[in-house]
């Protein structure tokens, strides 16, 4: 199995835009940053996108966050988000990382791996504990990240905070 985990860029192609479209609006917390399904709209997005990931022009409330696609054979699984840093709502909902894998593909491990992945990229940009939020109802999240030794601090209002020391 050939796993590869490229961020976002302005080439990503109809390929992406397909996994998007399985995904939808997103659930379970996860919303995606393409609200209108349109191919030319989804190209379009991409530089802004590239901005946030580097830190540009962000507005209030915004925190510098990059966008990773998961590949499995060439064939794009999963779509996740990395927050460089955490405000204060962040840190009570959301956290560092939010991600989805795309529904024909669940069950097979991918968000696992994914987080996984994620959690090295999180390493690499200076990150020491990351934050991972979801719903106390969603045991197939909590599953994932206590499999990626995510420790449970609380349970708010339905929601789980999970550290994961790096």
């Amino acid at each position: 199995m050939k796993i590869d985990i490229k961020a976002l860029t302005q080439s990503d192609d109809q390929y992406i835009f397909e996994m998007i479209e399985e995904i939808g609006l997103g659930e379970n917390g996860f919303t995606t940053n393409f609200t209108n399904h349109d191919y030319e709209e989804f190209k379009n997005s991409l530089p802004r996108l590239i901005e946030i990931s580097k830190g540009i022009n962000l507005p209030d409330g915004y925190v510098q966050q990059t966008i990773y696609w998961m590949y499995i054979n060439d064939r794009p699984v999963a779509y996740g988000k990395l927050r460089h840093k955490l405000n204060d709502r962040l840190l009570e909902y959301g956290g560092h990382v939010g991600y989805i894998v795309r529904p024909s593909e669940r069950g097979k491990g991918y968000g696992k791996l994914f987080l996984s992945e994620l959690k090295k990229s999180a390493k690499s940009i200076g990150i020491e504990e990351l934050l991972i939020t979801c719903d106390e109802n969603n045991l197939r999240s909590r599953r994932v990240i206590e499999s990626n030794n995510g420790v449970l601090e609380k349970i708010n209002e339905g929601i789980c905070k999970y550290w994961i020391n790096l």
